[in-house]
């Protein structure tokens, strides 16, 4: 773990890096957006910045987007090879949940060396309890709050799940605490619509579009719970872990990927090359 972060233009020592009247830690005001760095570049760089902005806009927090860029690539030409954090917060403000006329918006940014090993290893599901809001503007957005996520990371522990499996207050499939879930049926790849509770995952963005270049038909669809039981298989999207294969607590771990789904894992590992000019897999990475 480094112990200087990015704050608005330079790195500076993590301790006391943030304000303690800022709304981001006191109010929760504030998106992030986490991303991989291979090679000291960063995977769907452009994506990754634009969702950023998109979440900020809906917030209403006038950050600098070239400010933000600067970071994410100061970030990646530091670490090469690893995972990387931007957050935005509206920045100090007085008490209470008015935002200030003037906002000054904090820019920080993190870093982590690669985990290699957690590209494409597979994941214990545990359905919480917890429900997904798809009636919140948050649940599309990568908020900073993550309460409900450390809540049913401590529920599902006991029953030996590594995460958590979300549905909405409707009861269909939302997500998982960290990732977007994909449905594999025959050739069919399905995943919730972002109206279901669902954040615009870039990975999930990458897999929608390239679905069909490895034979899956992709479909963005309302997901019922016992979908979960009939599926030929269960994956999730991550940018950092990639694409997962899942099991749900209760089932038997299962060592069989579809065949299409492999050649997709394969063609990610091939798009990040072309883009980073390093395959994960020569980094450790096990499909």
């Amino acid at each position: 773990m480094t112990t200087t972060v990015w704050r608005n233009g330079a790195f500076v020592e993590a301790a006391g890096a943030i304000d303690a009247t800022d709304r981001g830690l006191l109010l929760g005001d504030g998106v992030f957006d986490t991303s991989l760095a291979i090679g000291g570049r960063v995977f769907q760089r452009d994506q990754h910045l634009k969702r950023l902005e998109a979440a900020l806009g809906v917030i209403g927090i006038p950050a600098d987007g070239a400010e933000i860029a600067a970071a994410m690539d100061a970030l990646a030409a530091r670490e090469g090879n690893g995972s990387l954090r931007i957050t935005v917060t509206r920045g100090p403000g007085p008490r209470g949940i008015k935002a200030p006329a003037d906002v000054h918006p904090t820019i920080l940014g993190s870093s982590a060396p690669l985990n290699a090993g957690a590209m494409f290893a597979p994941i214990r599901l545990g359905l919480s309890a917890v429900r997904r809001n798809e009636t919140s503007p948050l649940s599309r957005l990568k908020a900073l709050s993550y309460l409900d996520a450390v809540l049913a990371a401590r529920e599902i522990e006991a029953s030996g799940a590594t995460e958590a499996l979300f549905l909405n207050t409707r009861g269909t499939l939302a997500c998982s605490s960290l990732a977007n879930v994909f449905v594999v049926e025959g050739f069919e790849l399905a995943t919730p619509p972002l109206k279901d509770g669902v954040l615009p995952g870039i990975l999930r963005g990458w897999v929608l579009a390239h679905a069909e270049d490895h034979g899956l038909r992709p479909i963005e669809r309302s997901i019922p719970k016992k979908a979960l039981d009939q599926a030929d298989a269960i994956f999730l999207t991550n940018s950092l872990r990639l694409v997962s294969p899942a099991t749900l607590t209760g089932k038997a771990d299962s060592a069989d990927v579809p065949e299409a789904l492999r050649r997709l894992m394969a063609g990610l590992c091939e798009a990040i090359a072309a883009e980073c000019g390093t395959d994960p897999r020569a980094l450790g990475a096990a499909l």
